[in-house]
């Protein structure tokens, strides 16, 4: 059932190793018809102007032609096509050189089943609403979505977690105010949140991120101005 609800998506999946690239075409045959595999960059290329797939998958160390300068040249001609890179490093200039690229989900090895199929799936649905996982909230700062990063100015910056929640609440319901009622719900989910603990939370993300991005309606919730 699955198989036929996506039967119309190509992949285009990329791995020099033969038997990662085999255990992943396996994989990847449970939920679509059209895949198509390569084991460089180079001959990815090839594939690529050939079929035009919805979803790249590919590897970074690669011979040839690494995987970063791969997406690279997609991008040069073409910001639509979902791209999940998977790389051996959780490497700081790597994650800022995936959000510059956009539209790419970032996944560090070994990749869990559950990791690779959400990243699948945020693929699928980013297309079906033209939609990126990287949402611009102001000159020069972006938000990932899938990897949960905020960069400022080229830089990652540190977010505890319930800051870091905060923030994607926001940023997901970015055309409203959200609710105090929904950010205990979603923020606070193990515990009762507080007033005061509601706005030391607010006080402390404000020192990271320009004082304007996060607006409060009196009695209502907060929003974030994008």
């Amino acid at each position: 059932m699955i198989k036929k609800l996506y039967k119309n998506i190509k992949i285009l999946y990329v791995e020099d190793d033969e038997i990662a690239r085999e255990n992943g075409i396996e994989y990847l045959e449970n939920f679509f018809e059209q895949i198509y595999e390569a084991s460089d960059a180079i001959i990815a290329l090839q594939l690529y102007e050939k079929h035009k797939p919805d979803i790249i998958i590919t590897d970074i160390q690669m011979p040839k032609l690494n995987g970063l300068e791969f997406v690279k040249r997609i991008r040069q001609k073409d910001k639509d096509t979902q791209i999940i890179i998977i790389t051996a490093f959780c490497d700081k200039d790597y994650l800022l050189k995936a959000i510059e690229l956009g539209l790419v989900k970032y996944l560090v090895k070994p990749v869990r089943e559950k990791e690779f199929e959400e990243a699948l799936f945020l693929c699928i649905d980013s297309l079906e609403n033209n939609q990126s996982n990287i949402v611009k909230l102001q000159e020069n700062i972006y938000f990932d979505m899938f990897n949960k990063n905020l960069v400022i100015e080229n830089e990652i910056v540190k977010l505890r977690a319930k800051e870091l929640v905060f923030l994607e609440l926001l940023v997901k319901n970015r055309n409203r105010y959200v609710s105090y009622e929904e950010i205990e719900n979603y923020v606070w989910s193990d515990s009762v949140m507080t007033k005061d603990a509601l706005k030391t939370l607010v006080k402390n993300l404000k020192t990271k991120i320009p004082k304007n991005l996060i607006l409060n309606l009196t009695n209502s919730g907060y929003k974030i101005d994008v």
